[in-house]
């Protein structure tokens, strides 16, 4: 894989999704649907999609992609791949609450090594860059040309006084007994894929997430905290998190920065 071309198709396409998610968000209105799973899907879902896959598909050939609104793609047999989410946090958007992103990554051989969040209501851009590194670019973010870029990297925890993110819309009991096992200074609410880019910054020390997701919702994330030097794990033992599992659903997860020590379930 050219990881610099990658870099830049992946780009463009955030960014342009981006802005069509944000002309139907600043609507009077918009039509939602429920999909077969009960989650809902809007316009804007399926229009960055569209804009999303004609990108990676001319780009990429012969590079297998999953995306949440293909249906029809999910029935991979690669050890490669591209894994998209068009709107992340698609309940924040019908909210009007900003905390939805755009997700795009590539994995190979289980593991996400690229990937780009792009959060077009909250004007913040983060990604891998060609080396795997992750950055936040600051700027105007033209689809043709980057901005300056600062290099993230997870926060040194205090296990005394934990920085925790959990879901906004997924917050359950369950979720609250696990953060309560941990000492805690302060704890933020967030949509979408934000939480571990929130993670990758140092914004947050820890994210466990004890509820459904699917690959597509955190293939991008996962990648950009792990360009960080953060880490993924499964929920119930601690082992390494990993996709292109059957179906494409995941298991509950922690992502967190090195350092927290981490408790059992």
């Amino acid at each position: 894989m050219d990881y610099q071309k990658l870099l830049d198709v992946m780009r463009e396409a955030a960014l342009e999704a981006g802005r069509v998610i944000m002309e139907v968000y600043e609507a009077d209105d918009f039509d939602v649907k429920v999909k077969s799973d009960d989650s809902p899907v809007t316009e804007a879902d399926e229009k960055a999609d569209a804009v999303i896959s004609a990108h990676l598909r001319a780009a990429f050939p012969d590079v297998a992609l999953v995306t949440e609104e293909q249906s029809d793609s999910h029935d991979l047999n690669a050890s490669s791949f591209l894994i998209v989410d068009p709107l992340d946090g698609t309940k924040e958007f019908i909210k009007r609450r900003g905390d939805f992103t755009v997700n795009i990554a590539l994995v190979e051989n289980g593991i996400p090594v690229r990937g780009i969040v792009y959060a077009p209501a909250k004007g913040r851009l983060f990604y891998t860059d060609a080396e795997g590194v992750s950055v936040e670019e600051q700027g105007a973010f033209d689809p043709k040309t980057p901005g300056r870029v600062e290099k993230m990297a997870v926060s040194s925890p205090d296990n005394g006084a934990l920085r925790v993110v959990a879901s906004k819309s997924h917050r359950d009991q369950a979720t609250d007994d696990y953060i309560n096992k941990y000492a805690h200074a302060d704890m933020k609410s967030a949509g979408s894929s934000l939480k571990f880019c929130l993670v990758a910054t140092g914004e947050a020390d820890i994210y466990p997430r004890l509820g459904r997701t699917m690959e597509w919702d955190t293939a991008a994330g996962d990648a950009v905290l792990r360009g960080a030097g953060g880490k993924m794990v499964r929920f119930e033992d601690h082992a390494t998190f990993d996709y292109g599992k059957d179906g494409f659903a995941n298991g509950f997860f922690i992502a967190y920065a090195p350092g927290v020590e981490l408790k059992a379930p």
